[in-house]
C-alpha cells in the first residue's frame, strides 16, 4: 500500500486526526497537554504518575505491561494504535482493560514502517511500535520520529529498546499463581517485578511489585517489595 493511502485509510478512522487538524482538540478526549493516565497499579513507575506527552518509553520483557499501559488513557478518551505486533490478539488488550472502541492495529506496517508510525503519531494519543519494527529503525531515523512525538504531543510506546529514549521500563521475576502443586486447578493472576529508569526526573530507578494480569484481568498493584536492610544494601 502507498504511503497517501495508508494515511488516508488512518485518517478514515473515526475520531482520529490528521496533523492539520491537532490545532482543533476534540472536547471528548484529554488536553494535549501534561501526561496521560495510567491505572493506579503503574502510577509509581511513571515520574509524571502518567505517560508524558511528547515522551518515548522502551517496554521490555512484557507485551502485557505495553497493553497496561494503554488501558486507562483509552478508558478517559484517547485513541492509542499498535503497528508491528501481528500475533497480538484484540481479546488479551480488552482483558487488561484497553477500550477496543479507541484502539487501532496496524499488524504489519512493511517497508514503510517510518511513514507509516509517523502517521500513526500524528493521529493518535498513544502510539505502540512492536519489537520487529523497532529493530528495522535506524537511530537517525528514531530521532526523528521522537521529535515528531514532542511536536504532537504524542507517547510512543516501543516493544524494546530505542535510541535516545526518555524512559526504560523492564519486567522480571514472573510467577504465576492458581495451580496446585499436582498442577490442577487454573492460572488467576500472575506476579511480576516491574522497574524504570530514564533522564531528568526519572534518572533514579523506580521497582514496584505488579500483578500483570491481576485476578480481574487489568494490572493490579503486588505484594510490597521486601527492603534490605542498610548493612546489606552497603554490602
Amino acid at each position: 500500500m502507498a504511503v497517501p493511502e495508508a494515511v488516508a485509510g488512518l485518517a478514515a478512522i473515526p475520531g482520529v486526526r490528521t496533523a492539520a487538524q491537532l490545532k482543533q482538540p476534540d472536547s471528548e478526549t484529554p488536553t494535549a497537554s501534561g501526561a496521560l493516565p495510567v491505572v493506579p497499579a503503574l502510577a509509581e513507575l511513571l515520574p509524571a504518575g502518567g505517560l508524558r506527552r511528547g515522551s518515548t518509553v522502551s517496554v521490555s520483557g512484557s507485551t502485557a505491561l505495553v497493553l497496561a499501559l494503554l488501558a486507562e488513557a483509552t478508558q478517559q478518551g484517547s485513541w492509542a494504535a499498535i503497528a508491528g505486533i501481528p500475533e497480538l490478539g484484540v481479546a488479551a488488550a480488552a482483558e487488561l482493560g484497553v477500550d477496543l472502541e479507541r484502539f487501532a492495529l496496524v499488524p504489519n506496517p512493511g517497508a514503510e514502517v517510518v511513514a507509516v508510525v509517523s502517521a500513526l503519531i500524528d493521529g493518535f494519543d498513544l502510539v505502540v511500535l512492536g519489537p520487529n519494527a523497532v529493530r528495522g529503525v535506524q537511530p537517525q531515523l528514531a530521532r526523528r520520529l521522537a521529535g515528531r512525538v514532542r511536536n504532537r504531543g504524542a507517547v510512543l510506546i516501543t516493544a524494546g529498546a530505542w535510541p535516545g529514549v526518555d524512559l526504560e521500563l523492564r519486567v522480571s521475576k514472573r510467577k504465576w499463581h492458581g495451580l496446585t502443586e499436582d498442577g490442577f486447578g487454573h492460572l488467576e493472576f500472575r506476579d511480576v517485578v516491574a522497574t524504570s529508569r530514564g533522564r531528568g526526573a526519572a534518572a533514579r530507578p523506580q521497582t514496584v511489585a505488579i500483578q500483570l494480569p491481576g485476578p480481574g484481568g487489568a494490572a493490579a498493584a503486588g505484594r510490597p517489595l521486601a527492603r534490605r536492610s542498610l548493612t546489606e544494601a552497603a554490602g
